[in-house]
């Protein structure tokens, strides 16, 4: 184990987790993807104690199953993960629901307290095809604002959690630009926001000037980093997100950016419990490849002090 020496921070207000994504796991099944109950050991083994349920239906739905499966490993959940497409209207309204309601009350029985949202994209993820245009309109920001807003007092009326917001690379939630226009839009006491440093970077956006400016609005953190060199040949090429993490994109630290000493410390110094989970985007990889990625970034961690 790696042990912080004595001028290095102890980060002790974070909470340290990772995801079914950080073993190339985005869909519920999927033949490329490592089983579910392989990921329960290893990423236990790797030395972390906290985990999201990833798309909904990769791990048992059952929660008296998941629990019992969790509970052996030594496993706690911090989180479960939704999509929506809440600038579109009230149209979408009932579908969400439906969604966001199976996934809340799995979240709800493992304890957990947080439901990650992430918007839905505006090119498809494989062909690069527009769905639809990049910026919104006024109106669509509207929808947008005002869907989580309801959103987020649902799930809390319901539910008891609290959702949190993930800035996405290729979504309208994604540039500095964009993120504080959501948040100037949205109510604090409703809706803040996961910081994912990885995308946030991707975007072009400084995740420790975030920090220390919207504090009070960062609710979670997904930590990843960015590999630049990939970075600029994705933004020449105005490559998709999917086919830029095939390319690597999304690489282990220490080896990108944003450097996750400052960004770590940044969250520290808000003096509030913070889930920071790790999440590195790698579908497909081979199955054997996220076992020593997991373990070196949880001894990475531990080195800077969380």
């Amino acid at each position: 184990m790696s042990v912080p020496s004595a001028d290095v921070p102890r980060l002790d207000r974070l909470r340290i987790g990772s995801a079914p994504d950080s073993w190339g796991v985005w869909f519920p099944e999927d033949d490329q993807q490592v089983p579910w109950d392989r990921f329960l050991d290893e990423v236990s083994e790797a030395g972390y104690e906290w985990i999201e349920l990833g798309p909904y239906g990769y791990l048992p739905t059952d929660p008296a199953v998941l629990h019992a499966e969790i509970a052996k490993r030594d496993l706690k959940v911090s989180a479960g993960t939704i999509f929506t497409s809440m600038h579109r209207g009230p149209d979408v309204w009932d579908a969400t629901w439906q969604h966001v309601s199976e996934v809340a009350a799995l979240t709800k029985a493992m304890d957990a307290k947080h439901l990650v949202v992430i918007p839905s994209f505006w090119r498809d993820d494989k062909t690069a095809e527009l769905i639809e245009p990049s910026e919104l309109t006024t109106e669509q920001w509207k929808h947008l604002t005002g869907g989580m807003e309801r959103l987020a007092k649902q799930v809390r009326d319901e539910f008891g959690l609290d959702i949190v917001v993930h800035p996405h690379a290729d979504t309208h939630i994604d540039t500095e630009e964009h993120v504080v226009r959501f948040l100037d839009g949205t109510d604090s006491d409703l809706v803040n926001l996961c910081l994912d440093t990885g995308h946030y970077a991707y975007c072009g956006g400084d995740n420790v000037k975030l920090i220390k400016t919207y504090g009070e609005r960062i609710g979670y953190l997904h930590l990843k980093q960015v590999d630049p060199d990939i970075l600029a040949d994705v933004q020449a090429n105005g490559t998709p997100f999917g086919p830029a993490v095939k390319q690597g994109v999304m690489c282990e630290p220490p080896l990108g950016v944003p450097a996750l000493p400052p960004v770590l410390e940044a969250a520290q110094a808000l003096d509030v419990d913070l889930f920071a989970i790790v999440e590195q985007d790698m579908y497909p990889c081979p199955p054997t490849q996220p076992y020593p990625i997991a373990e070196r970034t949880r001894r990475f961690l531990r080195s800077c002090g969380a």
